[in-house]
């Protein structure tokens, strides 16, 4: 049967630093959510599983075959959906047999299924499209689902999935919901999407303290992990009371002792007994002395113990926490003006035709449609960043732009740096303090925005966006919750739900649209 075993597992980074610790496991054919922090290495885990890495201790074992869908397409400017299935050769040697160009050894290598296995698997997924297309033609989610295509082509004994549903719009969502209900291998599913975990056999949590299986979807794991924490905090609770009482009664008798020793030293200096009596009783005080703080000492460490178990049985994780500071936006005050703009990357496609837009005061907008309809150009042509081939935008109000890829911040500079470029007049203390709310505390500010995972990255991006002193009227928003853990999304969306500004999101995820009081819709495509 294929599986996935590995014992007492390790990874470090190239400079050192611990990713995952000693990991015990088995994954075996099931659907798994495995989910996790951001940073605490559940990518790294499937770059290991898929030998893009190398463990740096202990035993990896995989019995079968694995495809792995990354968080992110890399697109070169020459790439085509027949990269994605490794099949640019094969069908170049199919149009050159098409075209009478092939010899006889050529035509025996011809798979002439190969065109409509393809388009089989792009139809899988909702997605039409000629393997000749190149990659840049496509939006990010059209790409995403091409790139899932080409992971399932193979059927393998395992998928390994990298948050999937990143930049796929409703169609796209239900087209991998379908694909992984029919699925009867092994799959490994990182992600943070609630709608989809809750579709999984089985979820697998990854922590500091190690990874654990449990069976059944998203909503039954989280109600036994409450279960098992509130426990584990009730036994962590009366360990402490009793590390503090074991402490106290030896202090008590400590006193006790010293005030008895005194009195008898004090009678013995007097000469009120004998010599040989005040000898024996030194003795016997001394010798119950050293039994009770062997005792007390015992006790001490028996409390000590206990609550160290019940320490281990709880992760220790700084929460994230977003409170915006007010714009001052009033209800009537203009903030975008779109008229008749017609804009796109291609004069000859445009994606946005005629379109017309009004947003006044603190209105929250949510930017719906399926991939390659606008969504992200409209963001960029608000913010602009990308000129309309036609028509008039007024922008009175300033804005900030958080797009997909957080390509606001400079790969090459640290977190604090970008953030002190970004709010020139904060002082170093105000810097620390600000990324600190977004758990980026002491060296974590100086890591370099190039070697953040992908939920770090959006993190960081958020940090910079969001925790100044001052915001302007509108914040644009794309895909926010993408790579993002579930602590995370909930404290975005309480400090969004507390925002007197205007918002403009695009998202697909329902719950977070909800969230944060979204009052307008706008369609595209």
């Amino acid at each position: 049967m294929p599986a996935i075993l590995f014992s007492r597992l390790s990874w470090s980074a190239p400079d050192g630093a611990p990713i995952l610790p000693s990991l015990d496991f088995r994954f075996a054919t099931e659907r798994i959510g495995l989910v996790g922090r951001n940073g605490v290495g559940k990518s790294t885990l499937l770059a290991l599983i898929g030998g893009k890495l190398t463990p740096t201790s202990g035993s990896l074992h995989v019995a079968g075959s694995v495809a792995t869908l990354r968080q992110t397409v890399q697109v070169a400017p020459d790439e085509r959906i027949a990269d994605l299935f490794g099949a640019r050769e094969a069908l170049a040697l199919l149009a050159r047999a098409e075209r009478g160009e092939a010899d006889m050894d050529e035509l025996e290598q011809c798979d002439w299924t190969l065109p409509s296995r393809i388009e089989e698997a792009l139809a899988e997924v909702g997605l039409a499209a000629d393997p000749g297309t190149p990659l840049l033609a496509l939006s990010g989610g059209q790409r995403s689902r091409a790139a899932l295509a080409g992971v399932v082509f193979a059927r393998p004994d395992f998928l390994l999935l990298d948050e999937p549903t990143n930049n796929l719009d409703a169609q796209g969502r239900t087209a991998l919901l379908d694909l992984l209900a029919g699925w009867k291998a092994g799959a490994i599913v990182v992600s943070h999407d609630r709608a989809l975990l809750e579709e999984m056999d089985a979820i697998a949590e990854l922590t500091s303290l190690g990874i654990s299986r449990h069976g059944g979807n998203w909503s039954a794991w989280q109600e036994r992990k409450a279960i098992e924490l509130a426990a584990a905090q009730q036994d962590l609770e009366q360990a402490e009371r009793r590390m503090k009482d074991v402490a106290r009664r030896a202090q008590v008798a400590a006193e006790r002792k010293q005030r008895r020793d005194g009195a008898g030293a004090r009678k013995g200096a007097r000469g009120d007994m004998p010599r040989i009596l005040a000898g024996m009783r030194k003795d016997r005080a001394e010798g119950s002395g050293g039994e009770a703080a062997r005792l007390a000492e015992r006790l001490r460490r028996e409390a000590e113990d206990a609550a160290r178990t019940a320490r281990n049985r709880i992760e220790m994780v700084e929460s994230l926490s977003v409170t915006l500071p007010s714009t001052g936006v009033r209800p009537d005050q203009p903030i975008v003006r779109l008229d008749q703009v017609t804009a796109g990357h291609d004069p000859e496609r445009p994606v946005l035709r005629g379109l017309n837009l009004r947003i006044n005061g603190p209105e929250r907008i949510a930017v719906t449609g399926p991939n390659g309809a606008g969504k992200s150009t409209l963001l960029h042509v608000i913010a602009g960043l990308l000129p309309p081939f036609a028509g008039a935008v007024d922008r009175p109000a300033a804005c900030a732009l958080l797009d997909q890829r957080a390509s606001l911040l400079d790969p090459a500079a640290s977190i604090a740096d970008n953030f002190a470029r970004m709010h020139p007049q904060a002082t170093d203390n105000a810097v620390r303090a600000a990324l600190a709310r977004f758990r980026f505390r002491a060296d974590l500010a100086l890591q370099k925005v190039g070697t953040l995972s992908g939920g770090q990255l959006l993190r960081a991006g958020l940090a910079c966006v969001l925790g100044g002193q001052g915001l302007p009227p509108l914040l644009m928003l794309d895909e926010p919750t993408n790579h993002l853990d579930i602590d995370s999304i909930a404290a975005i969306e309480q400090g969004l739900a507390g925002f007197d500004g205007a918002l403009l999101i695009v998202s697909h995820d329902a719950a977070f649209l909800a969230a944060v009081g979204v009052t307008r819709r706008i369609e595209l495509g």
